[in-house]
Protein backbone atom coordinates (compact mmCIF):
# COMPACT_ATOMS: atom_id res chain seq x y z
CA UNK A 1 0.00 0.00 0.00
CA UNK A 2 1.52 3.12 -1.06
CA UNK A 3 1.96 6.04 1.40
CA UNK A 4 -0.21 9.32 1.47
CA UNK A 5 3.20 11.19 0.61
CA UNK A 6 4.11 9.25 -2.29
CA UNK A 7 0.58 9.73 -3.65
CA UNK A 8 0.18 13.36 -3.17
CA UNK A 9 3.74 14.02 -4.69
CA UNK A 10 3.46 13.98 -8.40
CA UNK A 11 6.52 13.06 -10.39
CA UNK A 12 9.40 15.28 -11.28
CA UNK A 13 9.63 16.37 -14.56
CA UNK A 14 12.72 17.36 -15.70
CA UNK A 15 12.65 20.79 -18.54
CA UNK A 16 12.77 20.62 -21.56
CA UNK A 17 16.87 20.87 -22.59
CA UNK A 18 15.86 23.50 -25.14
CA UNK A 19 13.95 26.09 -22.48
CA UNK A 20 16.90 26.73 -21.02
CA UNK A 21 19.23 27.88 -23.81
CA UNK A 22 17.52 31.21 -24.08
CA UNK A 23 17.97 31.74 -20.31
CA UNK A 24 21.63 30.45 -20.90
CA UNK A 25 22.17 32.99 -23.93
CA UNK A 26 20.98 35.61 -21.85
CA UNK A 27 22.99 35.67 -18.91
CA UNK A 28 26.26 34.92 -21.10
CA UNK A 29 25.62 37.85 -22.69
CA UNK A 30 25.27 39.93 -19.61
CA UNK A 31 28.42 38.35 -18.48
CA UNK A 32 30.16 39.01 -21.87
CA UNK A 33 28.48 43.07 -21.49
CA UNK A 34 29.64 43.51 -17.64
CA UNK A 35 33.04 45.16 -18.69
CA UNK A 36 31.05 47.72 -20.89
CA UNK A 37 28.25 48.37 -18.30
CA UNK A 38 30.46 48.82 -14.88
CA UNK A 39 33.48 50.78 -16.40
CA UNK A 40 31.99 52.68 -19.48
CA UNK A 41 27.92 52.55 -18.85
CA UNK A 42 27.68 53.00 -15.29
CA UNK A 43 30.38 56.42 -15.08
CA UNK A 44 28.39 57.79 -17.97
CA UNK A 45 25.26 57.54 -16.52
CA UNK A 46 26.61 58.88 -12.74
CA UNK A 47 28.12 62.17 -14.75
CA UNK A 48 24.69 62.71 -16.36
CA UNK A 49 22.40 62.03 -13.53
CA UNK A 50 24.79 64.19 -11.06
CA UNK A 51 24.94 66.37 -13.73
CA UNK A 52 20.68 66.24 -13.60
CA UNK A 53 20.72 66.56 -9.86
CA UNK A 54 22.26 70.00 -10.16
CA UNK A 55 26.15 69.56 -9.22
CA UNK A 56 28.70 71.21 -11.30
CA UNK A 57 30.59 69.57 -14.16
CA UNK A 58 33.59 69.78 -12.63
CA UNK A 59 31.71 67.77 -9.26
CA UNK A 60 30.14 65.41 -11.88
CA UNK A 61 33.16 64.30 -13.68
CA UNK A 62 34.95 63.94 -10.55
CA UNK A 63 32.42 61.90 -8.74
CA UNK A 64 31.61 59.81 -11.66
CA UNK A 65 35.51 58.85 -11.51
CA UNK A 66 35.14 57.15 -8.09
CA UNK A 67 33.78 53.46 -9.86
CA UNK A 68 36.53 53.35 -12.40
CA UNK A 69 39.16 54.34 -10.16
CA UNK A 70 38.66 52.14 -7.76
CA UNK A 71 38.18 49.55 -10.59
CA UNK A 72 41.52 50.19 -12.17
CA UNK A 73 43.34 50.21 -8.22
CA UNK A 74 41.88 46.83 -7.30
CA UNK A 75 42.88 45.72 -10.94
CA UNK A 76 46.43 46.53 -10.18
CA UNK A 77 46.86 45.92 -6.61
CA UNK A 78 44.61 42.24 -6.38
CA UNK A 79 44.75 40.83 -9.98
CA UNK A 80 48.24 42.59 -11.00
CA UNK A 81 47.24 44.01 -14.06
CA UNK A 82 45.65 47.20 -15.71
CA UNK A 83 41.76 47.51 -16.17
CA UNK A 84 41.76 49.07 -19.45
CA UNK A 85 38.35 50.46 -20.28
CA UNK A 86 38.54 51.41 -16.41
CA UNK A 87 41.60 53.33 -16.67
CA UNK A 88 40.24 55.07 -19.92
CA UNK A 89 37.57 55.85 -18.41
CA UNK A 90 39.87 57.68 -15.35
CA UNK A 91 42.06 59.42 -17.76
CA UNK A 92 39.54 60.53 -20.12
CA UNK A 93 37.84 62.24 -17.04
CA UNK A 94 40.83 63.17 -15.82
CA UNK A 95 41.62 65.30 -19.01
CA UNK A 96 38.44 66.54 -18.79
CA UNK A 97 39.08 67.88 -15.51
CA UNK A 98 42.13 69.99 -16.57
CA UNK A 99 40.18 71.10 -20.06
CA UNK A 100 37.38 72.63 -17.70
CA UNK A 101 40.43 75.00 -15.97
CA UNK A 102 40.36 76.72 -19.54
CA UNK A 103 38.80 79.74 -20.50
CA UNK A 104 38.84 82.44 -22.81
CA UNK A 105 40.48 81.61 -26.04
CA UNK A 106 37.58 80.38 -28.02
CA UNK A 107 40.16 78.48 -30.36
CA UNK A 108 41.47 76.49 -27.46
CA UNK A 109 37.46 75.87 -26.09
CA UNK A 110 37.50 73.82 -29.55
CA UNK A 111 40.39 71.46 -29.09
CA UNK A 112 38.56 70.62 -25.42
CA UNK A 113 36.52 67.54 -27.60
CA UNK A 114 39.68 66.70 -29.56
CA UNK A 115 41.72 66.06 -26.65
CA UNK A 116 39.37 63.71 -25.23
CA UNK A 117 39.10 62.08 -28.56
CA UNK A 118 42.89 61.72 -28.47
CA UNK A 119 43.01 60.42 -25.08
CA UNK A 120 40.63 57.61 -26.44
CA UNK A 121 42.51 56.76 -30.15
CA UNK A 122 45.61 56.58 -28.38
CA UNK A 123 44.80 54.24 -25.46
CA UNK A 124 43.10 51.95 -28.77
CA UNK A 125 46.49 52.39 -30.46
CA UNK A 126 48.72 51.75 -28.30
CA UNK A 127 47.20 48.53 -26.87
CA UNK A 128 46.84 47.60 -30.92
CA UNK A 129 50.16 47.85 -31.10
CA UNK A 130 50.77 45.88 -27.45
CA UNK A 131 49.20 43.03 -29.09
CA UNK A 132 46.34 43.51 -26.37
CA UNK A 133 43.69 45.36 -27.95
CA UNK A 134 41.33 47.22 -25.73
CA UNK A 135 38.04 47.14 -27.64
CA UNK A 136 38.30 43.32 -28.54
CA UNK A 137 36.30 43.57 -24.63
CA UNK A 138 33.40 45.47 -26.53
CA UNK A 139 33.12 43.82 -29.58
CA UNK A 140 33.35 40.25 -28.46
CA UNK A 141 29.51 40.39 -26.99
CA UNK A 142 27.96 41.79 -31.05
CA UNK A 143 29.92 38.83 -32.15
CA UNK A 144 29.28 36.24 -29.71
CA UNK A 145 25.54 36.82 -28.98
CA UNK A 146 25.98 35.15 -25.78
CA UNK A 147 25.63 31.91 -27.53
CA UNK A 148 27.73 29.26 -25.71
CA UNK A 149 29.43 27.51 -28.80
CA UNK A 150 30.52 31.24 -30.59
CA UNK A 151 32.06 32.59 -27.46
CA UNK A 152 33.72 29.41 -26.82
CA UNK A 153 35.07 29.96 -30.70
CA UNK A 154 35.96 33.46 -29.64
CA UNK A 155 38.51 32.26 -26.26
CA UNK A 156 39.55 29.14 -28.73
CA UNK A 157 40.55 31.52 -31.56
CA UNK A 158 41.52 34.31 -29.40
CA UNK A 159 43.84 31.90 -27.81
CA UNK A 160 45.40 30.32 -30.31
CA UNK A 161 44.75 31.69 -33.72
CA UNK A 162 47.48 34.12 -35.33
CA UNK A 163 45.10 35.35 -37.81
CA UNK A 164 41.78 36.19 -35.24
CA UNK A 165 44.31 38.09 -33.32
CA UNK A 166 45.95 40.10 -36.30
CA UNK A 167 42.34 40.94 -37.22
CA UNK A 168 41.00 41.95 -33.20
CA UNK A 169 44.26 44.23 -33.66
CA UNK A 170 43.00 45.58 -36.79
CA UNK A 171 40.10 46.50 -36.01
CA UNK A 172 41.47 48.65 -32.78
CA UNK A 173 44.59 50.18 -34.98
CA UNK A 174 41.64 51.28 -37.50
CA UNK A 175 39.87 53.14 -34.68
CA UNK A 176 42.42 54.56 -32.72
CA UNK A 177 44.46 55.80 -35.89
CA UNK A 178 40.91 57.12 -37.25
CA UNK A 179 40.45 59.35 -33.85
CA UNK A 180 44.01 60.28 -33.63
CA UNK A 181 43.73 61.61 -37.52
CA UNK A 182 40.37 63.44 -36.53
CA UNK A 183 41.88 65.04 -33.50
CA UNK A 184 44.83 66.28 -35.22
CA UNK A 185 43.01 67.58 -38.38
CA UNK A 186 40.31 69.54 -35.70
CA UNK A 187 43.96 70.87 -33.90
CA UNK A 188 44.81 72.39 -37.58
CA UNK A 189 41.40 73.72 -38.33
CA UNK A 190 40.94 75.48 -34.59
CA UNK A 191 44.09 77.95 -35.03
CA UNK A 192 43.31 77.87 -39.00
CA UNK A 193 39.40 78.51 -39.75
CA UNK A 194 37.37 80.80 -38.61
CA UNK A 195 36.06 80.00 -35.24
CA UNK A 196 32.67 80.31 -36.82
CA UNK A 197 33.35 77.76 -39.16
CA UNK A 198 35.02 75.28 -37.13
CA UNK A 199 32.45 75.08 -34.68
CA UNK A 200 30.42 73.35 -37.41
CA UNK A 201 33.04 71.61 -39.37
CA UNK A 202 34.31 69.87 -36.26
CA UNK A 203 31.03 67.67 -35.84
CA UNK A 204 31.08 66.86 -39.19
CA UNK A 205 34.60 66.40 -38.66
CA UNK A 206 34.15 64.00 -36.02
CA UNK A 207 30.83 62.01 -37.69
CA UNK A 208 32.64 61.33 -41.04
CA UNK A 209 35.59 59.63 -39.38
CA UNK A 210 33.70 57.88 -37.32
CA UNK A 211 31.71 56.54 -40.26
CA UNK A 212 34.52 55.64 -42.10
CA UNK A 213 36.09 53.76 -38.86
CA UNK A 214 32.85 52.06 -39.01
CA UNK A 215 33.28 51.11 -42.64
CA UNK A 216 36.56 50.16 -42.72
CA UNK A 217 36.96 48.38 -39.74
CA UNK A 218 34.12 46.51 -40.78
CA UNK A 219 35.75 45.19 -43.82
CA UNK A 220 38.83 44.47 -42.42
CA UNK A 221 38.60 43.23 -38.47
CA UNK A 222 34.82 42.48 -37.68
CA UNK A 223 33.82 40.13 -41.25
CA UNK A 224 36.81 38.28 -40.86
CA UNK A 225 36.42 37.98 -37.31
CA UNK A 226 33.10 36.80 -38.03
CA UNK A 227 33.64 34.25 -40.70
CA UNK A 228 36.36 32.50 -38.01
CA UNK A 229 33.92 32.55 -35.50
CA UNK A 230 31.32 30.85 -37.84
CA UNK A 231 34.03 28.41 -39.14
CA UNK A 232 35.11 27.34 -35.70
CA UNK A 233 32.19 26.91 -34.37
CA UNK A 234 30.75 24.51 -37.14
CA UNK A 235 34.19 22.31 -36.81
CA UNK A 236 33.35 22.27 -32.60
CA UNK A 237 29.79 21.03 -33.18
CA UNK A 238 31.25 18.18 -35.74
CA UNK A 239 33.79 16.97 -33.43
Amino acid sequence: MSSPAATLTAPAVDAPAGATAPIERRKALVDSLKPLLVDVALPLAAYYALKAAGLSTFGALAWSSVVPALRTVWGAVRERRLNGLAALMVSVNAVSLLLGLVSGDPRLMLLKDSAVSSVIGLAFLVTALRGRPMLSAGLRPWLTRGEAGKTAAWERLSAGSPAFHRAEIRFSAIWGGALLTECAVRAVGAYTVPVETMVWAGTVLMVASMVLAFLVSGRFGVVPMERMIEAETAASSDR
